[in-house]
């Protein structure tokens, strides 16, 4: 019977170890999209190879007993460009921190399938378009979130009073406009101001 077990066992533990690799996998492509994606003047992410095994080693990168990706630090880096989509393949992220930048373009929707998100840090950078509803859908380990100091339009979805734990939001110093959602006034720290529509209907 035991060696009967035994070629089972082993095919078992082979394909754990695979499907950790295709994770590993599939984090290294999300990270390597986003380098390309930027212009990075200091050579912070010079050592974002994808040659390694895992981008565990990379700086501004931590992982945690799995070698999942957990956290991602690049605030005031002097980075410029665009976000790309595909964030979302980094399923163990809970924090990402992007702050005082010179990123431009939108919040890609999928950075809302980060379920495991508990810090989202992109204020002080040049990002337009409208907050993704997607935010408010799934981040619901989401406790601070900083968009203050960017160039978003629209209105605050009302999606954005439906992540339970939120302690910190600030959307301050944008172009948003339309009426605040009243979920949001249990939000311990809030900060709206300096965004003259706020409070009209948008255009």
């Amino acid at each position: 019977m035991e060696a009967v077990l035994v070629p089972f066992l082993f095919i078992f533990i082979a394909l754990i170890l695979q499907a950790g690799e295709v994770k590993s996998n599939a984090e290294e492509e999300a990270l390597t999209s986003l380098r390309n994606s930027l212009a990075d003047p200091n050579n912070v992410l010079a050592s974002w190879d994808p040659t390694l095994v895992t981008p565990c080693t990379w700086f501004h990168i931590t992982c945690n007993s799995d070698n999942r990706v957990v956290r991602l630090d690049l605030g005031f880096e002097g980075l410029s460009g665009q976000l790309p989509t595909g964030l979302a393949a980094l399923d163990q992220l809970q924090y990402l921190s992007l702050y005082e930048n010179k990123i431009e373009g939108t919040i890609p929707a999928d950075i809302g399938n980060l379920t495991k998100l508990m810090a989202l840090d992109l204020r002080a950078n040049s990002i337009s378009g409208t907050i993704p509803p997607s935010l408010g859908q799934n981040l619901q380990s989401l406790t601070f979130l900083g968009l203050e100091d960017n160039r978003l339009t629209g209105q605050v979805p009302h999606e954005l009073g439906n992540i339970p734990n939120l302690k910190f939001l600030n959307i301050s110093n944008n172009n948003l406009c339309g009426f605040l959602p009243i979920e949001l006034l249990r939000v311990p720290t809030l900060d709206w101001s300096n965004n003259p529509g706020i409070g009209k209907a948008c255009p």
